[in-house]
């Protein structure tokens, strides 16, 4: 019987590109030529009778009807990647595990576990980055940092904090560009958003930024979108334009002078993020400190929000 779904490595290096957004770092993902990954997405296009990919010069980028087609098949890897992982678990014993969502993981655990991986011994801590949120009988045996009303799926979890966002931009475009102190002046800069898809359209973006600074109807087309937060931050490290930055996740690229905030005005996120976990989590070794650890932790974080 004939299969009508595309070949595996077509959509492998489709899932790959649309997640990190270049042919080149899908190839050195996937361990090929960047040919080969052109090669394959050709492949797909020719086979779903689809545009698959727009380019623009040297730059290349998902199409708008590559967007839902992407978010279904990265669904897909993602639970490919977790029976992986399931697996690996099940060998490796009795490590310490930590799901999250990528930016939470990348821009606010990583940076602060050289405090509690001294304290860990000989427990590794293995660490899964992912937007799929696991089901919840699978989380005995790990924690989950996650982000509004989906922690009340899990047996237990605490609030780690509540974030906030205000505008952000590198320290030589604001040289350049002055005017991005003022909510006026930002309207005439690149703006970069973020969109964490229809499922967080409560979350802040740049339209609420400027009603509640008195900006009400502006009118404004940004200069990219991001899904990711960890990306849209490096866009504007870069010195792409100007993004709505959480504090979270832009703190330590507030501290080593790779952003700078714009404006001590800020917008509250209206859900706050959660640590999870299952019924039996607690038993495994350090785990319990771990816990503690993560709590002090953002209790602390939560104080120096404070004295900002």
């Amino acid at each position: 019987m004939k299969s009508y779904l595309p070949p595996l490595r077509a959509l492998q290096a489709f899932e790959a590109f649309g997640r990190l957004g270049s042919v080149t770092g899908a190839a050195q993902e996937l361990g090929v030529t960047s040919g080969a990954i052109s090669q394959q997405l050709k492949v797909l296009e020719e086979h779903l009778s689809m545009k698959l990919i727009n380019k623009d010069g040297r730059r290349a980028a998902l199409s708008n009807e590559a967007l839902a087609y992407h978010k279904l098949i990265a669904e897909g890897f993602d639970r490919l990647r977790m029976a992986h992982t399931l697996v690996q678990r099940t060998k490796m014993g009795a490590d310490l595990k930590v799901s999250g969502l990528p930016t939470l993981l990348l821009k606010w655990l990583n940076p602060l576990l050289h405090d509690i991986q001294a304290h860990l011994d000989d427990v590794p801590l293995r660490l899964e980055a992912t937007h799929l949120e696991p089901d919840p009988d699978l989380t005995n045996d790990m924690f989950r940092l996650t982000y509004g009303s989906i922690a009340q799926r899990f047996p237990h979890a605490r609030v780690l904090f509540t974030d906030h966002s205000f505008p952000a931009c590198s320290p030589a475009f604001l040289k350049q560009h002055p005017e991005a102190r003022t909510a006026e002046g930002l309207l005439r800069l690149p703006l970069i958003e973020i969109d964490w898809g229809p499922a967080y359209s409560s979350v802040p973006r740049w339209a609420d930024w400027f009603a509640a600074n008195g900006v009400r109807g502006a009118s404004f087309k940004p200069v990219a979108v991001h899904s990711l937060s960890s990306s849209a931050l490096e866009a504007a490290a870069g010195g792409q334009g100007v993004v709505l930055a959480q504090r979270s996740f832009s703190r330590f690229d507030l501290e080593l002078g790779r952003l700078v905030r714009l404006s001590q005005d800020s917008l509250s996120m209206p859900e706050p993020y959660f640590v999870c976990w299952g019924d039996t989590t607690l038993n495994q070794p350090k785990a319990r400190e771990f816990l503690n650890w993560l709590m002090a932790t953002s209790r602390k974080y939560t104080t120096d929000e404070q004295d900002i």
